[in-house]
């Protein structure tokens, strides 16, 4: 069956586009750069809910690689949180600072922006998916210790590999950027320690966001997302 055509309506002229990432919101540089421009007064606003977002995700992180010996649905509901946090800055990043946000990345050498890459797209499949589609138990491995039954650290629990998603009920487009999420699920976190992921992924944000909190949202032409 013939996919469906995945398109988005420009939030500043209107135009129907089809994007070309995931959070594309504009259908050229130039529109982009005019709504930036136009609603640069909301900009105290917007730094002051990514720094609380920054820190939420830092207590939430620090919580899990402290955490050892906790019954499964309790560890379990505390690395949702984590996924959750980790994604949600990551993607408030990537909307409103799109050229620091890649500056960020381009600090790394290239094997490392790799894997800080593949690292948040794994995450992102496991955001749309764990719970929804597949159950905490199928994405997560607990390590099991003489002396703790649940478990041990969280931090050493490990990522399950996991089997192609089937993806029919999504638009082309959306199949290419999950199917792009799964392998690098596969690749980046699959067999890794959950506290590594995490470790990475909050240390790359934090850094990040360093600069996206002392400075204007983007103007420049890089893109149309």
């Amino acid at each position: 069956m013939a996919t469906v055509a995945d398109f988005r309506n420009c939030e500043q002229c209107g135009a129907s586009f089809a994007p070309r990432r995931e959070h594309a919101r504009f259908c050229s540089a130039r529109c982009r750069v005019a709504w930036n421009r136009q609603n640069a007064s909301d900009l105290p606003v917007e730094a002051g809910t990514l720094d609380w977002s920054i820190t939420a995700m830092q207590e939430t992180a620090d919580r899990l690689l402290r955490a050892t010996g906790w019954h499964r649905p309790h560890a379990f509901a505390v690395i949702s949180e984590a996924v959750w946090w980790v994604t949600m800055v990551d993607a408030t990043l990537v909307r409103y600072h799109p050229d620091l946000y890649s500056g960020a990345v381009a600090d790394y050498p290239a094997k490392e922006r790799r894997v800080i890459e593949g690292t948040f797209g794994g995450l992102r499949f496991v955001r749309n998916r764990m719970g929804y589609y597949a159950d905490h138990a199928e994405f997560i491995r607990p390590r099991q210790g003489r002396s703790s039954p649940a478990g041990g650290p969280i931090a050493d629990w490990t990522w399950r590999s996991m089997p192609e998603p089937g993806l029919e009920a999504l638009p082309a487009r959306g199949q290419e950027w999950e199917m792009t999420r799964y392998r690098a699920y596969q690749v980046q976190l699959a067999g890794h320690p959950v506290g590594q992921t995490f470790e990475r992924a909050v240390s790359f944000l934090r850094h990040a966001a360093d600069s996206c909190l002392h400075q204007p949202v983007t103007d420049g032409y890089a893109d149309g997302g």
